[in-house]
């Protein structure tokens, strides 16, 4: 992940509290671009750089817990690539469902701010993924890239998704409300999710236009933006995204990558090791033995063998 400028040598990050790291963003971007407080709970750090705008949206609690001396990749990757770079930062659970942050796109729409790009990706995960949606429509033509992305919390609509209790009570039904709708505008949107997690599947299933490319990423359940970002996955799906080549097929060769990630292999083992399949579980264990050194993959097998199950299913 991208350092933090060491231009600072008396403050690092293991040292900073909020106010230290609102100061730190605001040094960001008022050193590159623009910093700009939206209400109490928002905050917009711009870099203005190349021709490709990446928009993200963050949490300021994710920032926070990242190890000492990081910032999210996209920063990094915006950087290195000479992208500009937009992210919107949350502190709460607040989906983004505030007049101020309205107020702020509405003004770069007034201003033809993204007309300046040839072009612009919206990404975000989770709640940053419903917001990567639902704003998208403020520029015409964008890519979207959405990792769990929920549709809404409206609970006329998605009353079935009893996760979020207290978001559940803020206004899904004004502006920017229902995200299926609000990329019709996109050129293209990617949706990334697990197929076994229910509830992500449900909301996944209300975005069905015909530019959105669903990808699969089974067994990465709750925490797939995660896993996909230690997998050295995510940052190559946003560069993909910001060069204009990322497809269902080039995400089928990052994937692949899934099958030497230590924690994959142990979730889909363990999917077996409950669903009573020992032969796959068996196999599971030779394909991985055989790649690579993974004694507990091969004392998992020795157990199963000596066991006598395979041979009796």
């Amino acid at each position: 992940m991208p350092q933090i400028d060491e231009t600072e040598p008396q403050t690092t990050a293991a040292t900073l509290d909020r106010d230290g790291w609102l100061s730190l963003l605001r040094n960001m971007g008022e050193g590159s671009g623009a910093f700009e407080a939206l209400g109490d709970h928002h905050w917009a750090v711009l870099n203005e750089d190349g021709t490709t705008l990446v928009i993200s949206f963050d949490r300021l609690e994710d920032i926070q817990a990242l190890e000492p001396g990081h910032m999210p990749h996209v920063f990094g990757q915006a950087t290195q690539n000479g992208w500009s770079h937009l992210s919107l930062i949350s502190e709460g659970e607040t989906w983004y469902r505030d007049p101020a942050v309205f107020a702020y796109l509405d003004k770069l729409v007034d201003a033809a701010f993204f007309d300046d790009f040839e072009r612009i990706v919206f990404y975000g995960a989770g709640m940053g993924a419903y917001a990567a949606a639902a704003f998208s429509v403020t520029a015409p033509g964008c890519t979207v890239l959405a990792v769990q992305p929920r549709a809404t919390l409206a609970p006329e609509i998605a009353g079935w998704d009893t996760r979020y209790t207290q978001a559940r009570r803020l206004d899904f039904t004004s502006r920017y409300g229902y995200a299926p709708d609000m990329v019709e505008g996109a050129e293209q949107m990617f949706v990334v999710y697990d197929p076994y997690c229910r509830l992500d599947a449900m909301h996944v299933a209300l975005f069905h236009k015909s530019f959105v490319t669903k990808l699969k990423s089974r067994f990465l359940g709750e925490n797939t933006a995660v896993s996909l970002a230690e997998l050295g996955i995510l940052p190559k799906m946003v560069k993909e995204a910001c060069d204009g080549k990322l497809t269902a097929k080039s995400y089928s060769k990052l994937w692949r990558e899934r099958r030497n990630f230590g924690a994959y292999l142990r979730l889909i083992l363990r999917a077996c090791t409950e669903a009573g399949h020992a032969r796959r579980e068996a196999m599971i264990c030779r394909s991985v033995t055989s790649r690579l050194r993974a004694p507990g993959f091969r004392k998992h097998l020795d157990k199963l063998e000596e066991s006598g199950v395979l041979g009796n299913k």
